[in-house]
């Protein structure tokens, strides 16, 4: 009883606080390698262009590639610790710290208002790269909070879609939501000797993004969820959904005519594309 009057207090205290505001956009970002963390080129600048034309949120909701569980979950920690989930790169990279504060309030309200699933509450997560690398560079004093929202692995791709219909009403309480992953993503096709070579992209990668950025911008969203059945160069760059469905969230979020940009819209190494896009903000 004392945990459901906690629970209870900390949702009416966010709401309380959170008062409706302007619709805040809603971001999908490629954040490709994580040593975009730390390296300046072409796509750390436009990340960091877009925080500075976006209004500044209250609070951000993340949906990274890079947390898969049975279930969804919220992180709902007060101090969410930045996790380095990956290796082989420079110590320096291991360095960075994102020291964002996390929201417990916010993690509750997620938690009341989807329907579709039983969201847990997480105490053990964090920031993983997929979201600290990026947002680092949208606020970079890390003076906003920040949770993460897992991706269900066992749920099919409409699960997410309508999942992110039922978070909607965050966005007039100031909470900008942030899907981060890769529209094209197969790193076992990597061109590693065009690491460094500026808009190289495999022509199945080329055909795969021009068909997504078609589909995203006439609202074809029927063939983005059923991506399984687009073709080979869909199946190529999409070996393994959790970079994709992120975006899948984001599109979910879209209120009907509102304005999308696109962003970072370049391939990288062959089989990736750093393709971002802003719903609802022109950024530039």
């Amino acid at each position: 009883m004392a945990s459901a009057a906690l629970k209870i207090n900390q949702l009416e205290k966010l709401t309380g606080e959170l008062e409706n505001t302007g619709l805040m956009p809603v971001l999908f970002l490629g954040h490709g390698s994580p040593m975009n963390a730390i390296e300046e080129n072409e796509f750390v600048a436009g990340f960091r262009k877009a925080g500075q034309s976006l209004p500044r949120p209250r609070a951000i909701l993340c949906i990274s590639a890079h947390w898969e569980t049975k279930g969804t979950y919220v992180t709902a920690m007060e101090n969410p610790p930045t996790i380095h989930d990956f290796g082989g790169f420079p110590q320096a990279l291991f360095e960075v710290r994102y020291p964002a504060p996390g929201s417990p309030e916010l993690a509750i309200q997620t938690q009341a208002l989807v329907h579709k699933a039983d969201i847990g509450l997480d105490q053990q997560w964090g920031l993983d790269h997929g979201a600290w690398s990026v947002i680092k560079h949208l606020y970079p004093m890390a003076d906003v909070p920040v949770i993460e929202m897992s991706l269900d692995y066992s749920q099919p791709p409409r699960y997410h879609f309508e999942l992110a219909a039922e978070l909607a009403s965050l966005r007039k309480k100031g909470v900008l939501i942030i899907g981060s992953g890769n529209m094209v993503h197969n790193l076992r096709m990597l061109a590693w000797d065009k690491l460094n070579t500026a808009g190289f992209g495999f022509d199945w990668a080329l055909e795969a993004s021009g068909k997504m950025k078609e589909y995203i911008l006439n609202g074809d969203y029927g063939r983005l969820i059923d991506f399984r059945s687009q073709g080979r160069a869909f199946d190529l760059a999409i070996p393994t959904p959790e970079h994709y469905l992120p975006l899948l969230y984001t599109l979910g979020l879209r209120q009907a005519d509102e304005p999308i940009s696109l962003f970072n819209d370049q391939p990288v190494a062959g089989s990736l594309t750093m393709t971002s896009l802003s719903i609802g903000h022109h950024l530039f």
